[in-house]
């Protein structure tokens, strides 16, 4: 089922000075899974991917060069009795079922199965993000946190855990949940920067128009993080980083200093779990971004070099 290189099958299409950031959005996420078939099918290699919430699964799709994953992580996963409703709220595993999707399923036998030799052999750097609860502190693994299957699957899941609906991840002593509640606003673009890059390559999960309001109820949020504060208010006051994150990236874009993959539309919310909706969903983000590619070689100086399936 995977994509991966062989071991000694050269990958092409090296990207030499870009980093390439996927945003979050959950289920949106069947969407932009499309650009990671596409990049994987084109041979577009980057040095540097970071990753937030379900941007932090496309990443390791990416990584790992497994574009069946790629779509059954959105659309195979969305129809497993197993992957969560009120009756796993109820009892305290979340309405997205988070021991379950981001570490049952991964290993060898699981719905999802990751290929970890693929993911170590591929030569990008990576970067998760998630937010320590004690504190409200945007934490950042990279492979060197991340050694093996155990200690990638939980950094995933705190990077993924929305607040609320999942229950914050235990990992070394600290509770983390989602990354999108970070110093970035749920961009990792901090992140590449904090690496040296200056160049990006950013999918996002909302249309242009998209503009992020504040959340209602505050003294719902501050009453059920009573015990982390912290979380309460990064939960109130993303919207004002998510917002900025982004009109920082339209001016990137408009210097040239990055290229924006931006959803034509977005036919699915963050909790769509009808697989047709999202299998939909997924063919236009295909499609979107075949016709996006050689756009992509243009902004990261690939123009005129193969893809991997020809």
């Amino acid at each position: 089922m995977s994509t991966a290189p062989s071991a000694d099958e050269p990958l092409r299409a090296n990207v030499s000075d870009g980093a390439l950031i996927f945003e979050g959005g959950a289920m949106r996420a069947a969407y932009t899974a499309g650009v990671v078939v596409k990049l994987i099918e084109h041979g577009i290699v980057f040095p540097f991917v970071a990753g937030i919430s379900a941007g932090a699964t496309n990443t390791l799709n990416y990584v790992s060069s497994d574009a069946w994953r790629a779509r059954a992580s959105f659309i195979d996963l969305a129809s497993d009795p197993n992957f969560g409703n009120w009756r796993t709220f109820v009892q305290g595993k979340g309405l997205f079922h988070s021991d379950y999707i981001y570490r049952q399923t991964s290993g060898p036998d699981g719905l999802l199965p990751f290929d970890m030799d693929a993911f170590t052999r591929h030569p990008a750097e990576v970067a998760l993000q998630a937010l320590r609860c004690s504190d409200g502190a945007t934490v950042t693994w990279h492979r060197a946190d991340m050694p093996t299957l155990d200690a990638i699957l939980p950094r995933v899941q705190a990077s993924s855990t929305m607040p609320v609906v999942m229950p914050p991840v235990e990992l070394d002593g600290e509770f983390y949940v989602d990354g999108a509640l970070g110093m970035s606003g749920g961009i990792a673009l901090d992140a590449a920067r904090a690496a040296g890059y200056s160049k990006f390559f950013v999918v996002l999960t909302q249309e242009r128009e998209f503009t992020k309001k504040p959340l209602p109820a505050p003294w719902f949020y501050r009453r059920h993080f009573r015990r982390w504060p912290a979380v309460a208010d990064a939960l109130l006051t993303r919207w004002m980083r998510y917002n900025a994150t982004r009109e920082e990236l339209f001016a990137l874009e408009a210097s040239g200093d990055a290229y924006l993959f931006i959803p034509e539309t977005m036919p699915v919310g963050n909790g769509e779990r009808d697989v047709a909706k999202l299998t939909q969903a997924h063919a236009l983000g295909l499609a979107q971004a075949e016709h996006e590619v050689p756009a992509w070689r243009d902004f990261l100086g690939l123009a005129g070099e193969g893809s991997a399936n020809e």
